[in-house]
């Protein structure tokens, strides 16, 4: 039977998830694809990496050269992350003729543009699957089984970090300090989770979702990224009371001839499919002309489950190989659509707004003249715990309105003497 030599980078976590893998399943992938799929060589800077799964000394190297030299490798596995030496290794692979499986987010949100161009002029792929979602199959979703349709919407729970914290805050009525420290005490968050939190792996992912869905590519710049840090437990329990729930969503969504990119903690109605997905578990909601509205559902962390998204593409580069086939990862249908990107300033909303004002007569009359100078109106107002001549919750939901008017409104409110500190607004999605 003949082989296909891979060249695995990394082996960490999800590097040693696809060793065992193609290990315990050789025998099955064989009988599925008609072809061998062969680790040669596996790469880590690590030397104890070897020993943690009792490695052949003769599978391993510490030499980057004793993957990317060789001719016998016909796919690389890059699985290291981050953006350098990866986007060097994978520009070395492909100019020596290889070609490419990672699950390198940030790298391909901040470089694929280039790197996609690159392994189509040199005849060669690049696979992604576990870059987002882990385990679910949303980039081959998008790429192939949806491929005939246009996409209004993409509405994305893609960081497992984020949701537990916010799950804990709703679920356990933990504040955001005890949510995270619980996330870290079971390993669903780093010490330093910045990355997940304030939503910047969120927009990485969203701007290959947004790649796929609309032949696109946005940069970081492109997108507005607001994080989960400043949500209160009192704001999660208040958008319970009001049949409402809080989720940091990766947004793609296209407005008549404009196209929203935006991350940020968004409140979505309580009995809705993405109100339920909880925990580290990833959900992605996909708006459709001719398949019409989608939930794909699943892990969103895990060694085995994203190293089974890496084995899928091998199969699949595999089978390319085999039949002789070469399919570009730019080959990308393009919306022609979508003419620009609105600004985040442009959006249309509905909010939650909470303030901490005086409980005193006239303070509601006050907030509401500001916001009606700004064409703002309100849909409903709470006012929480009463306690004379000290500041109280005011929690209000008001109508759609554009989110410069509504930021400039309540930059007014805000000085005013009978407001203390800063106004809180979240915007709500009608999905």
């Amino acid at each position: 039977m003949k082989k296909i030599n891979i060249g695995l980078i990394g082996l960490g976590n999800v590097g040693s998830g696809v060793l065992k893998i193609l290990n315990e399943r050789k025998a099955l992938l064989a009988e599925k694809i008609g072809l061998e799929i062969n680790i040669k060589k596996i790469c880590d800077i690590d030397p104890s990496a070897k020993k943690k799964i009792k490695l052949n000394k003769n599978l391993f190297s510490r030499k980057i050269k004793d993957i990317i030299d060789d001719p016998a490798i016909d796919i690389v596995v890059e699985l290291i992350g981050g953006i350098h030496p990866a986007k060097e290794y994978i520009i070395q692979a492909l100019e020596k003729g290889k070609s490419i499986v990672t699950a390198n987010k940030a790298l391909l949100a901040q470089e694929g543009r280039h790197l996609f161009a690159l392994a189509r002029d040199r005849g060669k792929s690049i696979y992604f699957e576990a870059s987002v979602g882990a385990g679910i199959p949303i980039i081959k979703i998008l790429r192939e089984g949806l491929i005939v349709n246009k996409f209004s919407g993409i509405f994305g729970i893609v960081n497992g970090t984020s949701n537990y914290v916010l799950s804990q805050m709703s679920e356990q009525n933990r504040t955001f300090k005890e949510a995270l420290a619980q996330a870290r005490k079971k390993g669903f968050a780093e010490k330093d989770s910045t990355l997940d939190i304030e939503g910047i792996d969120s927009a990485h992912k969203l701007i290959l979702l947004t790649y796929l869905a609309s032949g696109k590519f946005v940069g970081m710049q492109d997108i507005f990224i607001e994080g989960i840090s400043h949500i209160s437990l009192a704001d999660i329990n208040y958008a319970k009371e009001m049949g409402l729930e809080i989720k940091l969503l990766a947004i793609a969504k296209k407005e008549a001839s404009e196209l929203e990119v935006r991350v940020h903690p968004t409140l979505i109605p309580s009995n809705h499919l993405l109100s339920s997905v909880s925990g580290i578990f990833n959900a992605i909601y996909v708006s459709s002309d001719l398949a019409g509205n989608m939930l794909f559902y699943g892990p969103g962390a895990g060694q085995l489950c994203a190293a089974s998204a890496v084995v899928s593409d091998l199969v699949d580069l595999t089978a390319d190989i085999k039949a002789g086939m070469f399919r570009p990862t730019l080959n990308i249908s393009i919306d022609k659509s979508v003419k620009k990107l609105r600004k985040i300033d442009d959006i249309e909303s509905r909010y939650y707004i909470r303030f901490m004002a005086k409980d005193q007569p006239g303070v509601l009359a006050r907030i509401a003249g500001v916001l009606a100078k700004f064409g703002i109106s309100i849909a409903s107002v709470t006012q929480k715990e009463r306690k004379r001549a000290q500041f109280v919750p005011i929690v209000m939901i008001v109508h759609d309105a554009k989110e410069k008017n509504l930021s400039e409104a309540l930059r007014i409110v805000d000085k005013l003497n009978i407001i203390s500190g800063k106004s809180v607004a979240i915007r709500i999605e009608e999905i």
